[in-house]
């Protein structure tokens, strides 16, 4: 309750700060022509800015060279010209006031510059990998490797993050990390990341954003970090592309269009995907009674599935005036991946005596979707960087699983045993959110210092139900279907959480940044086995601080620091009690009854750049997490194993990270990540202990030639997993592309090869446990072909400035 009036306090507070001012604007128009020919420069960079530098807004000259800048707030502004050839020109001060609202620069003369130009084809290129300060970007769209591909191809290149072959993702080894797209939660992300990566296409990335070390306005959701995912977005004008890839594991189809005028913007997106997964599995498991064993497990299995799905976007904004934007959007994933297989099982005693041996066909299918809107007010200031927003969304995650199971002995063609199961369940989810940010500068004698002040306020009510059914059939016969109450059951599941934030943040002009902030979130969880009439509730709150220090030496070398804590609430899917059957000898469920993560997590960091496009970036870590999280089986006396996650103690993980870049020449860029970590996790109360290093590698190697051709090489080699019960083996990939660039960079024509010499990757695993032992070995199909078409059409300018904002969820998510 006292948060719920804090809450109404601090939005009381909001409010009266985003009080209207004066919406008065003037403008400015004038005309861009080359000073020896005087003819017009079109397509040049117009960029308004206060007298200390800021970028206000921009556009770009039109075809006759002529521009306008509108609805410009009442105030004295520089405006700078660039254009690829030409020597940047500036006019220190333009005027707009209530008598002069309208000014007319006339005729600006921009002088040609050779020298310039070929200063811009080497330094204009953006580096593969950028520091941005609080986050390491890379930057997706220059990686021709990647066309075609889908996001687990993008996400093996980013520092930091491992990708294995079945999807699994992980960051610094721990695979506890919030996935956002476009600075919000994406259902499938939250749902199954390991399958959503598989199916988003590569096409559609423009960068991947990794955030080690998340300030207090992110959810505290997270322990490892947060990766953002960011998608191409159309420029102003109107534009769009369209996309078409053909491969043998891979095909897709989709584009986008973008249209704005001065008030009002529609852009809309559309992608329809393929993925085919191809591989086998076989593992030995031998149960422990006391330590010795009592049975043996051998089981083989073969897939072949193709998964089809696609997602549309819409996104509706409008400007009423140069301070005000309300935006709408809405947007809808779907599609339906089977998980088909052919199971072979034989259990036997340790002497040798068969006591089970059969065929399982498993027909697995998963429909799933999500809808999605968002509705916001954004308003700034006369003040550059000060702004107010309200934010709302609904979306609403229908999530459903079937397997249907014909079972018969392994010489035998005949059935003895059907199983069919449905999992129906949905996620209703509301979401408000305000926040306010405010800049301010202060001058003392020895230097100048900038400071922002952001805050806000946040309240998410999920509302999840999930019912599930088992019918089998003992004697082999569809007439004999009969409902399993002990494996049948409603679940239903409420979750709020309510926080606020505050953060500080202070730049000087000797190159010092400090950001500090704190957030509070309570939580508060309601679930119900409504068959079984069984009720459990949990609540915890937590206040989590969030340190970072910076400095930088002669422009280009930066020294970090960063403290912060996160937390990881369990997922909709770890907590769902459905249990899966498809294979009697290993069944998985999960726990209700799940606690919180908490992470504490320290970093170092040390960037440099230089002028023609090198970078180096590394980093040292230490993270800590109490009531670690973890998947772990257990193995009966009939040789049967329950995996569920479970709270098991204390997890931590040492180690460091460095990307370099090189760019000897406009023509070639190289570049190479490699991350090295030593995890460490203990659990006192099933008193097992394991630990090990991990690390990988990922070089990347382009080249530019004449007639606008390029190819590019890259590859990974990592050494596995650790977790509390086992170790995975290492594995790999390499990749080439070759890309052609024609109709004046309108269309664009990529192949990719994927492990040519290769068609499958081998991984192999060990687990151990006080109940049994096992092996286990993989083959992944991961030779592939794919031919990408792109054409983009339409005109594009700067335009508008001004961003819509909307929910970030960054914490858990989804159902299973």
């Amino acid at each position: 309750m006292k948060l719920f009036f804090t809450t109404l306090i601090l939005f009381s507070t909001f409010v009266a700060l985003a009080q209207s001012s004066s919406t008065t604007t003037g403008r400015i128009t004038g005309s861009l022509v080359d000073s020896v020919s005087t003819k017009p420069v079109p397509f040049a960079t117009v960029a308004l800015q206060t007298l200390d530098g800021k970028l206000v807004t921009g556009v770009t000259s039109d075809e006759k060279g002529a521009f306008s800048i509108e609805k410009i707030t009442f105030g004295t502004y520089q405006l700078t010209f660039t254009f690829v050839g030409y020597r940047s020109k500036k006019l220190p001060a333009v005027t707009l006031s209530a008598d002069k609202a309208v000014v007319n620069i006339g005729t600006v003369l921009l002088t040609a510059d050779t020298k310039s130009l070929s200063e811009v084809n080497v330094v204009g290129q953006k580096a593969l990998v950028e520091d941005k300060g609080d986050r390491l970007v890379f930057n997706a769209e220059k990686d021709a490797t990647i066309t075609g591909g889908t996001a687990a191809d993008v996400l093996r290149k980013v520092p930091m993050l491992t990708v294995d072959l079945d999807g699994n993702l992980k960051m610094r080894g721990s695979g506890n990390i919030k996935i956002l797209v476009n600075g919000k939660p994406s259902s499938i992300m939250a749902r199954n990341p390991a399958e959503a990566i598989k199916q988003m296409p590569a096409n559609i990335i423009k960068s991947v954003e990794v955030i080690t070390s998340p300030g207090a306005k992110y959810d505290a959701e997270g322990a490892a970090g947060v990766i953002n995912i960011i998608t191409k977005k159309a420029l102003q004008g109107t534009n769009g592309t369209v996309n078409l890839t053909g491969g043998d594991l891979n095909r897709s189809v989709g584009g986008n269009i973008n249209v704005r005028g001065k008030k009002l913007g529609l852009a809309m997106s559309m992608n329809a995907y393929q993925y085919r997964n191809i591989g086998d599995n076989n593992s030995r498991r031998t149960a422990l009674v006391d330590g010795k064993p009592t049975s043996i497990l051998e089981q083989s299995s073969s897939r072949d599935n193709i998964g089809t799905g696609g997602y549309g976007e819409m996104s509706l904004d409008y400007d009423p005036d140069s301070l005000n934007r309300i935006s709408l959007s809405a947007n809808a994933w779907g599609g339906n991946f089977p998980m088909n297989s052919s199971l072979f099982s034989q259990l036997r005693t340790v002497d040798g005596a068969i006591v089970q041996d059969f065929k399982r066909d498993i027909q697995f299918r998963n429909p799933y979707g999500n809808t999605e809107f968002n509705l916001g007010w954004t308003r700034n200031y006369k003040k550059p960087g000060r702004e107010f927003s309200v934010l709302s969304q609904y979306s609403r995650m229908p999530d459903n699983y079937y397997y249907t199971i014909v079972q018969t002995p392994r010489l035998s063609e005949v059935p003895t045993y059907l199983e069919r199961s449905k999992n129906v369940s949905s996620n209703n989810e509301y979401t408000f959110q305000t926040d306010y940010i405010h800049p301010f500068t202060s001058y003392t004698k020895h230097d100048t210092l900038t400071f922002k002040w952001e805050m806000g306020v946040k309240a998410i009510n999920r509302d999840i139900s999930s019912t599930f059914t088992i019918d089998q059939s003992t004697t082999g016969k569809e007439s004999d279907y009969a409902l399993d109450p002990n494996r049948s059951n409603e679940f239903a599941y409420t979750q709020r959480v309510l926080s606020g934030y505050s953060s500080f943040r202070m730049d000087t002009k000797k190159k010092w940044g400090l950001s500090a902030g704190a957030r509070f979130e309570q939580t508060q969880i309601n679930g119900d086995f409504v068959s079984t009439q069984t009720q459990f509730k949990s609540s915890y709150h937590n206040l989590i601080p969030s340190l970072n220090l910076s400095k930088t030496f002669k422009e280009k070398h930066t020294i970090k620091a960063s403290y912060t804590q996160r937390i990881s609430r369990p997922l909709i899917w770890y907590l769902n009690p459905f249990k899966n059957y498809s294979d009697p000898k290993n069944v998985q469920t999960g726990n209700p009854y799940l606690s919180p993560e908490l992470t504490h997590a320290t970093e170092i960091a040390y960037s440099t750049y230089g002028k023609e496009g090198s970078s180096f970036n590394a980093a040292l870590f230490w993270r800590q997490t109490n009531n670690s999280i973890e998947w772990l089986s257990t193995v009966d006396a009939q040789g049967v194993a329950l995996t569920t996650p479970q709270n098991i103690g204390r997890s931590a993980g040492y180690g460091g990270n460095f990307n370099i870049s090189l760019q000897p020449n406009k023509k070639v860029n190289i570049s190479l990540n490699a991350d090295l970590s030593y995890n460490s996790l203990y659990s006192p109360a099933l008193n097992q202990r394991n630990q090990g290093w991990i690390w990988g590698t990922s070089p990347n190697f382009s080249y530019k030639f004449p007639k606008e051709w390029m190819i590019q090489a890259s590859g990974y080699y990592g050494s596995g997993w650790v977790s509390l019960q086992g170790r995975s083996s290492g594995w790999y990939y390499y990749s080439v592309s070759a890309k052609k660039d024609f109709r004046d960079k309108k269309a664009t024509l990529t192949l990719n090869l994927n492990n040519p010499f290769n068609r499958t990757v081998r991984t192999t695993g060990d687990q151990f446990a006080p109940t049994f032992i096992s092996q286990n070995w993989s083959n992944f199909v991961n030779r592939s072909v794919r031919l990408t078409f792109s054409y983009k059409f339409g005109s594009m300018n700067a335009g508008n400035s001004k961003q819509s904002k909307k929910i970030s969820n960054d914490d858990s998510k989804g159902s299973r």
